[in-house]
């Protein structure tokens, strides 16, 4: 009896149950490609622009281009600094091995071309371990002319010139800490170089070809070229000529004083507060040179000395503790108890313009103590933070605001320092000594030069700048055209003014600064140095009436002020407004001769 067959019943296509199955199928193939969708819209959409940057820059090679920083000018628009063309020399050991490069025979002909050792050269072409290996660097236009020939007539793929630029400076040294320098990177450093780096430096450009799997370049390749922008330029508020001759006579004093630090100077336009020269110069070194790389014309902090009598008697007119004919006696010094300051021999008594004209440490002495005991304030200590308030207002223990970005302080003590030096025990006997610009007062050399121009305009001044215009733009920052004033009142800056020509043209410690007919007013001073001579400094400004320059010059080591730092004012001063220089005896004087000044002992 046979088998009975078994039979399968078929499923129905429009069954539910085939209806389900085809379902879960479907959800089930959906739920298995999902991570893939996703992966695919976040690699196609998510993430486009990433992966497209990616493969762009695996399949292109960007070489940067260096842009030429912008020229600096003087105010004459003589070139102070410019940059030049120049290239560097790359190998890259992956193409050279790649093609198969003669590398002994590309070792040597490279070698005589920049002057390098072959054998070093063919170690840099052996090493893979890195993409690019530098061999030349910041060569001249023929040069790179010549290694541009050797490989095209080679036709060797591996060794690739850069363009970059260089910064060379036409005056050499010439107010090197004013315009600065830069770095190895082409971004400025000191001077005007780091301050203006933004509008200087302009921006880079970039050279893109395509490569190949094997880093090579591809021939008939894509290549794009996109320009750098040239740095625009800047002009200075400086006059080279006027820099020059300031430069020359601060290494004629150093050379003359054996000076041990350095000297000092600056001339500004009182008018505007535009900077027409700027110099620090130290002490020779072995080769004879005075160049100093900071700008310690805006950051040394020195005492000021006898000038700043000046601002003691504009604050005593001020605060009525004074007035121009009051008279002092100076038995050659003050005296109060045990405490003696002494001062060289003149007339007395004397009125105010005769203190100033002769520089009598007396007579400010007798001022300054009026000042701080004025029966106003109560005690000493409050008279001590008005007279701050006022020396302050001159521009002196805070900065001033100018362009530089080295500008320093200065220091003007506070009560709470002598309170912590004298145990809150002290007197306007006890700081004596800030009469005549001395103790813990301190001011920079371009403090002193303001100081010069609010004198000259009687009472304000315009805040110390060295860049007179930037290419494309229409004005500098709106700080540069406001005026300053001080806390003393124009009418009293006159009898001081006065004092100051009477010291250059009738009879005081500034009759060396006579120039016939312009008017020189000027002051000198002598900062005490327990160390070793005292330094010179002399502040001036010309013409009385109608003042053109303000000049500051201070000389450490240099003795008297009008032993060292007087000579070099007044030769400036000179030069500035007659456009030559017609006393070459005090040329001489200054390279050659001392000055027999009555000394009195400190």
């Amino acid at each position: 009896m046979g088998r009975k067959k078994r039979e399968f019943n078929r499923l129905r296509l429009d069954s539910g149950q085939h209806r389900r199955i085809m379902l879960v199928s479907a959800l089930l193939g959906a739920l298995a490609f999902l991570p893939v969708g996703l992966r695919l819209y976040s690699l196609m959409v998510t993430n486009y622009d990433y992966y497209s940057s990616l493969a762009l820059r695996n399949q292109t090679r960007t070489t940067t281009v260096t842009a030429d920083r912008g020229d600096i000018f003087d105010r004459n628009m003589n070139i102070l600094a410019t940059s030049v063309s120049v290239e560097n020399v790359y190998l890259d050991p992956h193409e050279l091995k790649q093609s198969k490069a003669d590398i002994p025979e590309i070792a040597r002909t490279l070698g005589e071309i920049l002057g390098k050792d072959p054998a070093w050269i063919e170690e840099q072409a052996a090493d893979i371990k890195r993409r690019y290996k530098q061999v030349g660097t910041r060569i001249d236009e023929e040069t790179a002319g010549t290694i541009r020939d050797y490989i095209n007539e080679k036709g060797i793929s591996g060794i690739h010139l850069e363009p970059t630029s260089q910064r060379v400076y036409p005056y050499e040294t010439l107010a090197a800490q004013v315009v600065g320098f830069t770095n190895a990177s082409n971004e400025g450093c000191e001077g005007v170089e780091a301050a203006y780096n933004s509008f200087l430096a302009g921006s880079t450009g970039r050279v893109i070809t395509t490569k190949g799997n094997n880093e090579m370049d591809m021939p008939f390749s894509y290549e794009n070229y996109v320009s750098s922008r040239q740095g625009d330029s800047v002009i200075l508020t400086l006059d080279a000529t006027v820099q020059a001759c300031l430069e020359k006579q601060l290494s004629a004093a150093i050379a003359r004083y054996d000076v041990q630090n350095g000297a000092f100077g600056l001339v500004m336009n009182c008018k505007t507060g535009e900077i027409l020269a700027m110099a620090n110069l130290g002490r020779a070194g072995t080769e004879g040179t005075f160049y100093e790389r900071e700008n310690y014309a805006l950051g040394r902090s020195m005492e000021p000395g006898s000038t700043f009598k000046l601002v003691q008697g504009l604050i005593g007119l001020q605060e009525g503790v004074l007035r121009p004919s009051d008279l002092h006696v100076c038995h050659e010094g003050y005296q109060a108890g045990r405490r003696r300051m002494k001062c060289h021999s003149h007339a007395s008594p004397l009125d105010l313009r005769f203190a100033v004209a002769t520089s009598c440490n007396a007579y400010f002495c007798y001022v300054f103590r009026d000042i701080l005991d004025n029966p106003k304030y109560g005690n000493v200590k409050e008279g001590y933070d008005a007279w701050k308030e006022y020396v302050e207002s001159f521009g002196f223990g805070r900065k001033l605001g100018s362009d530089f970005l080295d500008e320093r302080d200065g220091y003007v003590p506070d009560r709470g320092w002598y309170d912590r030096q004298y145990r809150g025990s002290w007197n306007s006997l006890t700081v004596i000594s800030l009469a005549i610009g001395q103790d813990a007062l301190g001011c920079t050399p371009l403090q002193l030069a303001n100081l010069a121009a609010i004198v000259a305009n009687r009472g304000y001044y315009y805040i110390p700048h060295i860049v007179k215009k930037v290419e494309g733009r229409d004005s500098l920052d709106r700080r540069f055209y406001e005026r300053h004033y001080t806390k003393v009142d124009p009418k009293h800056f006159e009898p001081i003014v006065e004092g100051m020509w009477r010291g250059v043209n009738v009879g005081g410690t500034s009759m060396l600064a006579r120039l016939e007919g312009l008017d020189v007013c000027g002051k000198t001073g002598t900062a005490e140095n327990p160390r070793g001579r005292d330094h010179s400094t002399f502040l001036s400004f010309a013409p009385k009436d109608n003042p053109k320059i303000a000049i500051s010059v201070y000389v450490e080591n240099g003795g008297f002020g009008a032993s060292a730092a007087l000579p070099i004012a007044s030769l400036l001063e000179e030069y500035y407004l007659t456009d030559t220089i017609r006393r070459p005896a005090l040329l001489d004087y200054v390279r050659n001769m001392t000055i027999n000044y009555p000394a009195y002992d400190r």
